[in-house]
């Protein structure tokens, strides 16, 4: 029965996707970043990094649905399966040119999260018209770059790697201060690890600090 149930939810999704009608749903997130910041359809997001932008494609990867990535050449697709990504499900095109905002107007209509990395800066009348697609479409968008009016803004301001001694080891994991900044909420900080030594998105530290207060110390 849950698998039928599921399957009718899925179903109700395509036509609405196809009927162009509006929804908002939330998406699922790494356990690490689920208490952190979730996808929700209909809104775009901001980050500034390949490790950012791979840890949100994770979550609504692994539970199914399809990805679109636009320009963003230089990801790391081995990372990205290693966090848990499924290439079978990505739609990628790195070289989209002078096309790519064509381009992620179109994955938009089909999956379900797509990255862009803009290779110019987006005008705000530009950003409103994928906005309304992606309401319409039941769809969410994670800028690698300056998106405006973004839902949340994910920055690294700071990161360590680990596992390299002297001429010895290798890369292990990455630990990063990530701010996270919402229009409706003061800015937050987080330590997160990114991936840690097993290959996952968890925090690093036991407490949710404040921005200020980061600062402060």
């Amino acid at each position: 029965m849950a698998g039928a149930a599921a399957d009718f939810r899925e179903l109700q999704r395509r036509v609405q996707r196809m009927q162009g009608t509006v929804v908002s749903r939330t998406l699922p997130s790494l356990p690490g970043l689920s208490g952190l910041i979730q996808l929700r359809t209909g809104a775009a997001y901001g980050v500034n990094s390949a490790a950012l932008s791979l840890a949100l494609l994770a979550g609504p990867s692994q539970a199914g649905e399809w990805i679109g990535i636009v320009g963003a050449s230089d990801l790391g697709f081995e990372a990205a399966a290693g966090l848990g990504v499924d290439l079978d499900r990505t739609i990628v095109v790195p070289h989209p040119g002078e096309h790519w905002l064509s381009v992620t107007a179109g994955l938009v209509d089909v999956a379900t999260v797509v990255l862009v990395k803009p290779p110019v800066r987006i005008s705000e009348h530009q950003a409103e018209r994928i906005k309304s697609r992606l309401r319409q479409k039941d769809s969410a968008l994670i800028c690698w770059g300056e998106w405006p009016r973004c839902e949340a803004r994910l920055s690294v301001r700071e990161s360590a790697w680990i596992g390299l001694g002297r001429g010895y080891g290798h890369l292990t994991g990455q630990r990063a201060r990530v701010d996270i900044f919402r229009a409706s909420m003061p800015p937050q900080s987080f330590d997160l690890w990114l991936p840690d030594a097993h290959q996952r998105v968890v925090e690093a530290a036991g407490q949710v600090l404040a921005l200020d207060r980061v600062k402060a110390g």
